[in-house]
């Protein structure tokens, strides 16, 4: 049985006020752990500091919807009521155009700075939610996977450098991609939520009651196993809220980002990047994609939160001469079912699109598309592309790590990035 997030907290760490990470009870998996990461995961460090920003579009996307393939007949035949009518689609080309209320991506893409990638997935997908997001974050395609691909890059990072925000999630409980044996990373669902609570009858704002808290942690025997993994985390738990908090209060964004927690996270990763707090790697989750009724509205709704806040997110990060250094990427569980169902919405499928935004990307339509007529012997779409392509595309190309060692083997790399 796949590992879940649940099972994650309870063996492996202590959440502290809805968001602060700090590790309590550690199982025996963490002595190979260690004793692997002192063998070492050969990272190659980047010569610029680059970040990478990946947006989990949880529940499985209908790509069809999103990426839609006006000129193919066969898509409104499949979707009589569902199919976005030609006229409204936002054209990338003479086959493909964005979902109408994708305003913001096409904007980027008209400015050269998004790249679609066609057909994603892998051999035998799976149709389960859990499992399936198990295999994206993790590369294991038995669904039993316990450490996340991005949570072995970033132990590679922080192991060398110690800083408390090369990796931020925004969210409330860490993403299995991020988890690591051997490093914990920070997780928030807002600025406030970022911090040990106070107490209504303190009166000096719980600063005596972190102060107790450290001092527990540092009453911990130092020869006892752990004892400095729990010390180093208990310490940069403290440091990154006070300097989160203070760069929360000097930054001023450049845009108005929209409304709700999706763009507000978006937020807080451009003040952490603004400031120059060290990120490499951020984490972020829009849910509700798993539209099996009345999707229309639901789906036109989130793929608009989307694409205006990742929008917002990079025209903030231009204006402030940050954007050079982002790159940007979605991914889902599952792509939809090629034909609509009867309730007006679309059942588990398979291939799907991912975007990556960035100014370093080279805009265009990536990958092979697939046949929306060859289908598998569930009505679903063949897979053209392996997921795990378009990571090692990242790994190699933009965060300059070795995607042999992070991913466990060779899947080739895409072209949506210039090699660097």
């Amino acid at each position: 049985m796949a590992l879940s997030r649940r099972a994650l907290i309870k063996d492996g760490m202590l959440v502290v006020s809805a968001g602060m990470v700090m590790p309590s009870v550690f199982s025996r998996a963490l002595l190979s752990a260690r004793a692997q990461a002192r063998e070492g995961v050969r990272l190659a460090q980047a010569a610029s500091e680059r970040t990478l920003i990946v947006v989990q579009l949880a529940g499985g996307n209908d790509g069809l919807n999103t990426v839609i393939p006006y000129t193919d007949t066969h898509y409104y035949q499949m979707r009589p009521t569902l199919a976005i009518k030609e006229a409204q689609v936002l054209p990338l080309d003479q086959r493909l155009g964005l979902h109408p209320e994708m305003a913001g991506f096409k904007k980027l893409w008209d400015a050269g700075h998004l790249a679609v990638v066609e057909g994603v997935g892998y051999p035998n997908q799976s149709l389960s939610h859990f499992q399936a997001m198990d295999i994206w974050q993790t590369l294991d395609l038995s669904g039993n996977g316990r450490e996340g691909w991005l949570g072995k890059l970033v132990a590679g990072l922080v192991d060398q450098e110690g800083h408390p925000f090369k990796a931020l999630e925004i969210g409330s409980q860490t993403a299995l991609a991020l988890s690591s044996l051997t490093t914990q990373v920070p997780t928030l669902s807002s600025l406030n939520s970022y911090r040990l609570s106070a107490d209504p009858a303190d009166h000096d704002g719980g600063a005596s009651r972190l102060q107790a808290l450290l001092k527990l942690y540092n009453s911990y025997p130092r020869t006892a196993p752990y004892a400095a993994l729990l010390e180093a985390t208990a310490l940069d738990a403290q440091q990154s809220a006070q300097r989160l908090h203070q760069v929360a209060n000097s930054y001023k964004p450049a845009v108005t980002y929209p409304q709700g927690p999706f763009a507000e996270g978006l937020k807080i990763l451009a003040e952490v990047i603004v400031n120059d707090l060290g990120l490499r790697v951020g984490y972020i989750t829009l849910g509700g994609f798993d539209t099996h009724a009345n999707q229309d509205e639901t789906h036109a709704q989130l793929v608009k939160t989307l694409a205006d806040g990742l929008y917002a997110f990079y025209t903030d990060l231009a204006l402030h001469g940050k954007a050079d250094q982002v790159v940007v990427m979605t991914w889902s569980e599952f792509g939809r079912r090629v034909e609509e169902n009867g309730s007006l919405g679309t059942d588990h499928g398979t291939a799907a699109p991912m975007f990556i935004v960035g100014s370093a990307v080279n805009r265009g339509i990536f990958g092979e598309p697939p046949s929306l007529t060859n289908l598998d012997d569930n009505g679903n779409l063949k897979y053209t592309v392996d997921f795990r392509s378009v990571y090692a595309t990242l790994l190699e190309r933009w965060m300059g790590a070795s995607a042999r060692d992070v991913l466990g083997g060779s899947f080739g790399t895409q072209n949506f990035l210039a090699a660097s």
